[in-house]
């Protein structure tokens, strides 16, 4: 199960979202987020959901990924609903029963809400799926390089998030062979109560965080070995350029936002 989590993965392609500049895609993904929260009403996210299918549908990405990518959060959506039906008292009562309450505003709102955040990760998966790690460095370095006049050692920075994002697959992958190892033991983790399952997962914890530190060595020895002693005075074969279809990207998300703004005000209006 741990194989079909995606997050932080890179799918090499030659789509034109994969040819996108990484700055110009990191910027759009953030305003693909306030896209989302602008949104005040279930119309507003079928927008979204509707830029988010297409660019999916250009970035040849298999739809399988949009749930694998929803995997790792299915608890918080589960939670997140639960909470919003049954603690919110307001509005027509559907259901009564004991102390039990479900209301049509408790629904519309967990509805919504289970829509945002599905939209949320998909879309912003989108980034990672299209874009290697050393373009998602460079264009936070390059993003965030007014900061280095506060002597904010932005390249440090870029270089920590984009190296932690890239090992996340390595520990899912590191995690599931250290407990394919502990039931080839006799280990029974998919058995007994909740806490017998916790103690199940002390032996593969331990091993992992040894793992851990070992690759993180390994990486800081080879980076050593290179030479490489941060950002300063280095220089980059590919250098990062905006095209014509990065200016379209974006005249596509500001129609998108207008959509949302548009619907926001005639739904407040009607």
């Amino acid at each position: 199960m741990l194989k079909d989590i995606t997050i932080g993965q890179y799918f090499p392609g030659n789509s034109p979202i994969h040819r996108m500049d990484s700055r110009v895609k990191l910027v759009l993904t953030i305003a693909y987020i306030v896209l989302l929260f602008m949104a005040d009403n279930i119309y507003g996210l079928l927008i979204g959901i509707a830029f988010t299918l297409l660019m999916y549908t250009i970035s040849r990405i298999p739809p399988v990924m949009m749930l694998k990518s929803l995997k790792p959060i299915i608890p918080i959506i589960l939670i997140t609903s639960a909470l919003n039906l049954f603690f919110i008292r307001s509005g027509e009562v559907l259901v009564k029963w004991k102390f039990i309450t479900i209301t049509r505003e408790g629904v519309d709102t967990a509805v919504f809400m289970t829509v945002r955040i599905i939209c949320l990760i998909v879309g912003t998966s989108l980034l990672t799926y299209t874009t290697s790690p050393i373009d998602l460095t460079d264009a936070l370095e390059r993003l965030l390089s007014p900061l280095k006049k506060l002597r904010v050692p932005v390249h440090e920075l870029a270089m920590m998030m984009t190296i932690a994002l890239r090992f996340i697959p390595t520990l899912i992958e590191e995690t599931d062979k250290i407990m394919a190892a502990q039931k080839a033991r006799g280990a029974q983790m998919e058995t007994g109560s909740i806490m017998k399952r916790a103690k199940a997962l002390v032996p593969v914890l331990i091993p992992l965080f040894v793992s851990s530190f070992r690759r993180a060595e390994e990486l800081a020895l080879a980076m050593e070995c290179r030479c490489y002693h941060g950002g300063e005075g280095r220089t980059r074969m590919k250098q990062l350029k905006t095209s014509a279809v990065d200016y379209i990207a974006i005249a596509v998300m500001a129609v998108f936002i207008a959509g949302v703004v548009v619907v926001n005000h005639l739904t407040k209006g009607a």
